[in-house]
């Protein structure tokens, strides 16, 4: 149950803040044509209370009192439809990962439960790197189609384009579905944003209209006055004036930035974490595994992951296991030096187990080789180590 609860938190949290999203837009729907409904009720109300009412007048405010009872009966039934497939889609990873957690399933079925594990590990590492089109077939190869978000981000990267492409109503408009979430979280994206779009008016030559920009939708929250400050002196300089902060508003590295900080708040605002659970368990284990003994080419163990050369690469940067215990491991067989495979010390002072040299001795007629000096010596003039 730990392993699952340590690397199956977003598989039930994303679908749980989608659930919530649509709860809550729903909400706001229904009160919306609630309130209209209840305008038109009243309006009725009044209608009839006057004495020249007519019945033509009755019938028209009865008429846009029925449509107005349509339209919300059908726009019920479509938020109706869209939290049943969040709530079906909650159940089916619910369902996955009690499967695996109740410890009911046989050896062979856990196997295959964790190679799902890591394709859909995988499919996400693939999208959060931008390679979508992998991550979509290996999803529909291995049937993972409801246990991965592919659409969170593949709408990510429609954002993400059109920020690319200087274009950033499809952020604001994300930024406006999104916007009480944000303002929860204390997000000044939308900010960002817009100033991006008052700094792209003042390179454009359009100081007067960036000014009216300005003045209608940048905030002057006390977080963001300092840089708005800062924007406005824009107005007041040429484009080529030599300040750095005023370089650096204008440097086209700011939408980068942007496409950075949409990202990370696309991520808190459906609670994944920054990197993907695949680099996360990769960079675990590599450093469960790595010893200084990884990089002496003289002391590589063959069976050993972080001595191989790809992940030997990867593992570079990461922290040395912590072992409050020492393992002696044959450099020949890969195996553990213990009471069923004792050391044994050749006379040039190298130590290897007793297997791989009882193994190569019978093959070499007595004979035994050090793979690192390939000096030759008698299987009988190796002793045994005692180890206190």
């Amino acid at each position: 149950m730990d392993e699952v609860s340590t690397l199956e938190h977003t598989t039930l949290k994303v679908p749980y803040e989608i659930l919530n999203k649509k709860f809550r837009a729903s909400q706001k729907t229904l009160d919306r044509e609630v309130a209209l409904i209840t305008n038109a009720s009243n309006e009725l109300t009044t209608c009839v209370s006057k004495p020249s009412a007519t019945v033509e007048d009755v019938s028209g405010i009865l008429d846009g009192i029925s449509k107005k009872l349509t339209n919300m009966k059908r726009k019920a039934a479509e938020c109706l439809d869209e939290e049943l497939e969040s709530t079906r889609l909650c159940r089916v990873r619910l369902d996955h990962l009690k499967s695996y957690a109740s410890g009911e399933q046989a050896e062979v079925q856990k196997n295959v439960w964790r190679r799902a594990r890591v394709d859909r590990m995988l499919v996400d590492h693939f999208l959060r790197e931008g390679h979508y089109g992998a991550a979509i077939k290996l999803a529909e190869s291995s049937k993972l189609e409801n246990l991965v978000d592919i659409d969170i981000f593949l709408a990510c990267q429609k954002v993400e384009e059109a920020l690319r492409a200087h274009n950033t109503e499809p952020c604001l408009s994300w930024c406006y579905d999104n916007r009480s979430k944000l303002r929860r979280m204390k997000s000044n994206l939308e900010f960002t944003v817009r100033l991006q779009d008052f700094v792209e008016l003042v390179k454009q030559g359009k100081r007067s209209e960036a000014v009216r920009y300005a003045r209608k939708n940048l905030s002057t929250s006390v977080e963001d006055i300092k840089e708005l400050q800062t924007a406005m002196g824009l107005v007041a300089f040429p484009v080529t004036v030599p300040l750095e902060r005023y370089q650096r508003l204008l440097s086209e590295t700011r939408w980068e930035d942007l496409i950075k900080q949409f990202r990370q708040e696309n991520f808190s605002l459906y609670q994944l974490s920054t990197h993907s659970t695949f680099s996360v368990a990769l960079q675990a284990g590599l450093s469960a595994l790595k010893t200084p003994q990884c990089y002496k080419p003289e002391e590589f163990n063959p069976q050993c992951p972080v001595c191989a050369k790809p992940f030997n690469e990867l593992a570079h940067l990461l922290p040395f296991a912590h072992c409050s215990q020492s393992y002696l491991i044959c450099t020949i067989s890969g195996k553990p030096m213990n009471e069923h495979n004792p050391p044994m010390v050749l006379p040039n002072g190298y130590v290897y187990g007793e297997q791989a040299l009882k193994k190569m001795a019978q093959e070499k007629g007595g004979v035994v080789t050090c793979p690192r000096t390939k000096e030759t010596f008698l299987f009988s003039a190796i002793k045994k180590v005692y180890v206190m």
